[in-house]
């Protein structure tokens, strides 16, 4: 199945930015997966002191998760669509919040970090090479670094799969076909099947070098859809390390 991929990927998302805070409202649960997810991280002290990386950031729905989550961290927010930065930035935000047209692959530490957390929604589907952004997350982290994916990974199953084809078929894609962006939404469905399940994607987090993974489900419509998956940089992670 043929996917958006690399630019192709981002001028989707420029080109669905003016609608998709309105489609993604439309999912129950949407935010508060988003919310429950930055919770996880568990960032101390409010995330007094540290600084967070919102890695694909889109319209800022996972920015302002991580804020609800520790409402003193700093965050820098990267995305690789101009788009969707734009729709960011008409939103308002504190001064410790800052955003940075970027791709995954090009962040690195002489940016801003190294960082203590990483929270990246809904962006290693989209990559060409998860396992490059992997290790490039790796070596952003400070060693004992957190690390919070939120990502439509299935179980494995073939009811979730038959479900997910469906709420696809008969909400999602009409929607976005509405909007104008029928491409994009019908990469969101093939993405998913394409991508790791989420003992695949869990494996992979442990080959590159994360330590204590572990996959926890969201609630409602998306169990068995969307996880969240928790991990920390091992000690003495060598911050060339890719």
């Amino acid at each position: 199945m043929t996917l958006l991929r690399d630019h192709d990927l981002a001028r989707a998302f420029d080109h669905a930015s003016h609608s998709y805070d309105r489609l993604t409202a439309l999912n129950p649960g949407y935010r508060a997966d988003l919310d429950r997810s930055a919770r996880r991280l568990r960032l101390p002290d409010g995330g007094a002191g540290l600084h967070v990386l919102d890695l694909g950031c889109g319209t800022g729905a996972s920015t302002r998760a991580l804020l609800r989550a520790a409402p003193y961290a700093r965050i820098t927010a990267v995305d690789a669509s101009a788009g969707m930065l734009r729709r960011a930035l008409t939103k308002t935000w504190p001064d410790r919040v800052r955003f940075r047209h970027l791709i995954a692959e090009e962040v690195s530490t002489a940016e801003e970090g190294p960082y203590d957390a990483v929270f990246a929604a809904y962006l290693f589907r989209n990559v060409t090479d998860p396992d490059g952004v992997l290790a490039t997350v790796r070596a952003l982290l400070r060693p004992g670094g957190r690390l919070a994916v939120h990502e439509y990974s299935l179980s494995g199953s073939a009811a979730h799969r038959a479900l997910w084809t469906a709420v696809c078929h008969g909400v999602i894609i009409p929607a976005g076909t509405l909007s104008g962006d029928r491409a994009l939404y019908r990469h969101l469905w093939r993405s998913v099947l394409a991508f790791d399940t989420a003992p695949e994607f869990a494996a992979r987090l442990t080959d590159a070098g994360f330590t204590g993974v572990r996959t926890v489900p969201v609630a409602g419509w998306q169990t068995g859809i969307v996880h969240t998956f928790l991990a920390r940089s091992a000690a003495g992670t060598p911050r060339d390390a890719r």
